[in-house]
């Protein structure tokens, strides 16, 4: 079997790597193939993992390439990780709408919309590729920001993908902690968009636990997300962190304010953690990739994988088509729900209905993300400004045409769709 990733010399590689080898009764791999477009990066990085992976006793071959159709020919799995622009296009996604009067954020809003015009051509000409080059059957597992949007376009136009996201399973592992139990006998019901969801259960040995935790910490929950308890109190439900941006939309714009970014956070970070990788005596992954962000990657990551070789028929939480589960929504609706994981693919498990707020908020952010699709693919500029005046965090025709222009005056060189010919 052959795992490719691409974005191999990503920070985040290491916790793969981990997740990966630490599975290798299951997945069993032959050969792990880490691609990247920068060699200096890719080295680093892969030396690190070449070091962890002997370590770990590892049994595979570890291959480094910037060849795409190498690393894909004849792969099983093929994982998207890749950050067109760089942390430097980051920065700006997280600056740029700020200048407009509304939030700037790497995957939500004006700037999650803007990484989606990047990225979305660039992983379906990917998707292309593996389509021709890779094992009948391969799978994409797409963990490429923004999530959502991504896996719209790839299940879209047919491709063989699930997308994945680490918020479910991080906060399952937190739940975990928290009972006492092992996190295999926590099972989330967790419902929405991928970064606009919900926990509507929290099932411990098939026991919801959600009504004891609203009544005894519904303050402590709302806190593991940047949110009131009496708004947990009032939805019954535990939401994610990402709908702080819709709930506390002002509280969140004035911080931003204050010039505080992620991006520079995690420049700074990545800066750091490449020189401790670059040391030929490290062999595991440093406690600063924590700070990373991203907990609990390699494990949804290699239990996805795993159970898709393997046929496990465990419940995980994935970004795939609705088909029916959630009400309300179109069959080819992308939502992010749990699923049951066999050798077929994720099958979406039956959901009750959304409360009218959260519907009303799924139904509109879907909207957005279906032009923002469009948009990419098309390069049409009026798509993309009704695509902005759809998203909650900008809804104005004015700010969304003004927020084009900026984002492809910005962006010029990765949106050739949006330039003169």
């Amino acid at each position: 079997m052959k795992i490719a990733v691409v974005g191999g010399g990503s920070t985040y590689t290491p916790e793969l790597v981990e997740g990966l080898a630490n599975r290798d009764d299951r997945l069993r791999a032959d050969e792990l193939v880490l691609l990247d477009i920068d060699r200096e990066r890719l080295d680093v990085v892969g030396g690190l993992a070449g070091r962890m992976l002997s370590r770990l006793g590892w049994g595979g071959r570890l291959t480094l390439t910037t060849d795409t159709d190498a690393a894909i020919d004849g792969a099983d799995f093929v994982v998207v990780q890749l950050r067109v622009g760089g942390q430097t296009a980051r920065l700006v996604d997280e600056t740029l709408p700020l200048r407009f009067g509304t939030i700037g954020q790497e995957t939500t809003g004006a700037g999650g919309f803007a990484k989606a015009l990047r990225t979305v051509p660039v992983v379906l000409d990917l998707a292309e590729r593996v389509s021709r080059r890779a094992a009948p059957g391969a799978w994409l597992v797409d963990f490429t920001n923004p999530v959502g949007i991504v896996t719209q376009a790839l299940l879209d136009e047919g491709h063989h993908a699930i997308g994945l996201c680490n918020v479910a399973i991080g906060l399952q592992r937190r739940l975990a902690v928290r009972f006492g139990v092992s996190p295999d006998r926590v099972e989330l019901e967790h419902v929405g968009l991928n970064h606009l969801s919900w926990e509507r259960a929290v099932r411990v040995d098939g026991v919801d636990r959600l009504p004891e935790l609203i009544a005894t910490d519904a303050d402590g929950m709302g806190a593991l997300t940047g949110l009131p308890g009496d708004l947990v109190r009032a939805q019954g439900a535990i939401p994610s962190y990402y709908l702080r941006y819709y709930y506390a939309f002002d509280e969140v714009l004035a911080e931003e304010r204050d010039g505080h970014t992620r991006a520079d956070e995690v420049i700074d970070i990545e800066r750091r953690l490449l020189e401790m990788y670059r040391d030929p005596a490290l062999t595991e992954k440093p406690a600063l990739l924590a700070d990373r962000g991203g907990a609990f990657y390699s494990e949804a990551a290699a239990q996805l994988i795993a159970s898709l070789r393997d046929g496990a028929g465990d419940v995980q939480v994935v970004d795939i088509r609705n088909d029916g589960a959630l009400p309300g929504l179109p069959d080819d609706a992308v939502v992010e729900i749990p699923a049951r994981i066999d050798r077929d693919g994720a099958h979406a498990l039956p959901q009750q209905p959304l409360a009218p707020d959260l519907l009303g908020l799924v139904q509109a952010v879907k909207a957005y993300e279906r032009l923002a699709v469009r948009a990419a693919l098309t390069g049409e500029v009026d798509v993309a400004r009704r695509a902005l005046m759809a998203n909650p965090l900008v809804g104005q025709w004015g700010r969304a045409g003004e927020l084009v222009e900026a984002i492809i005056e910005a962006n010029g060189r990765y949106l050739p769709r949006f330039m003169p010919g």
